[in-house]
């Protein structure tokens, strides 16, 4: 019984956090346009840079499952 309700509430919390976030985005919007969407673009395109770089530095994983040995 402690599980579903931890469970459940990390599920509530989850909701609660991603509401208050859009809420908070929404608000942004309307009130600062502009400087919200330059400031989304910016961190999609800082996210997308780093998933760029996380996959590049991942070939050392890739090569180890594929049977050649890295000294």
């Amino acid at each position: 019984m402690t599980e579903s309700s931890y469970t459940r509430t990390s599920i509530v919390a989850l909701f609660t956090v991603l509401l208050l976030s859009a809420i908070t985005m929404l608000w942004l919007f309307w009130h600062f346009p502009r400087a919200t969407a330059i400031v989304t673009v910016a961190v999609l395109a800082i996210l997308g840079v780093c998933a760029r770089l996380a996959r590049s530095t991942d070939t050392e994983n890739f090569e180890m499952e594929h049977g050649k040995q890295s000294i």
